[in-house]
């Protein structure tokens, strides 16, 4: 295939940005979208050019670096990572733009590369849980209902990677909070913090400068790992219990 590109460079925080135009030919169906751009670079490198800076780590959807926002969906066409985009989502001769993250609190450091290390401080406040856990325990030492066990799963799936941020109108981090809060909230080794963690996460959250959430939804639809809507829902159960027993101290 051969295809247009228009690329986000910005050479840091502090420089303006602009859409840069490039073409790329003998793309295979059978690439990734970071296979694209690595052969973006490849051309760039040659001809003297500084490559284009991009977030990427195991590119087998799992790390959550990759993060890139694709013909303005977060992560692309299809409900996945970026880095499990295949070209064959795209037609010959297509226009593709692509940009990072947009969010007041996912700063640019780079081109596409953002700054996400809010999501890391809001993990700090409470995503954790303080009960001493040695080795490996004997299996069902500490019983958890199956439908607990579930709900834990997958919430845990959540990677971290930002979609949620940037796919919501608002920049809101809701799902990504509600996500790791829920996970060990519903367990009982999580049980000692259940209302500090959803009360210093939000906060932390809140601190870091993400917009309101207002559940227009499109936070689950970009998902790449689907942490469901209902999620913010639990959370927000949570928050309202742990502030009525703060209260009442």
């Amino acid at each position: 295939m051969k295809l247009t590109l228009r690329v986000w460079r910005q050479r840091d925080a502090g420089a303006e940005g602009a859409m840069s135009t490039y073409e790329v030919d003998g793309i295979s169906s059978d690439m990734s979208f970071l296979e694209m751009l690595d052969v973006l670079n490849e051309q760039l490198i040659l001809s003297g050019e500084d490559p284009v800076a991009f977030d990427h780590d195991c590119r087998e959807g799992i790390c959550g670096a990759c993060s890139l926002v694709i013909n303005g969906d977060a992560h692309g066409p299809e409900r996945t990572t970026t880095c499990q985009l295949h070209m064959r989502s795209f037609q010959d001769g297509d226009t593709i733009d692509i940009e990072p993250w947009r969010a007041a609190a996912f700063p640019v450091i780079k081109d596409l590369v953002v700054d996400r290390s809010a999501f890391d401080r809001i993990i700090q406040a409470g995503g954790y849980v303080t009960a001493p856990t040695g080795a490996a325990p004997e299996a069902h030492a500490t019983p958890v209902p199956k439908a607990d066990a579930d709900f834990a799963f997958e919430h845990a799936e959540c990677i971290g990677c930002g979609a949620c941020v940037a796919a919501c109108p608002n920049g809101a981090a809701m799902l990504f909070t509600s996500a790791k809060v829920n996970h060990l909230n519903v367990l009982p080794q999580g049980a000692p913090e259940r209302e500090t963690r959803v009360l210093d996460m939000v906060g932390q959250m809140d601190a870091e400068g993400f917009g309101g959430c207002t559940l227009t939804g499109e936070c689950a639809t970009a998902c790449p790992k689907g942490i469901p809507l209902v999620s913010i829902t639990r959370m927000n159960k949570e928050w309202l219990r742990a502030t009525r027993k703060a209260g009442k101290r």
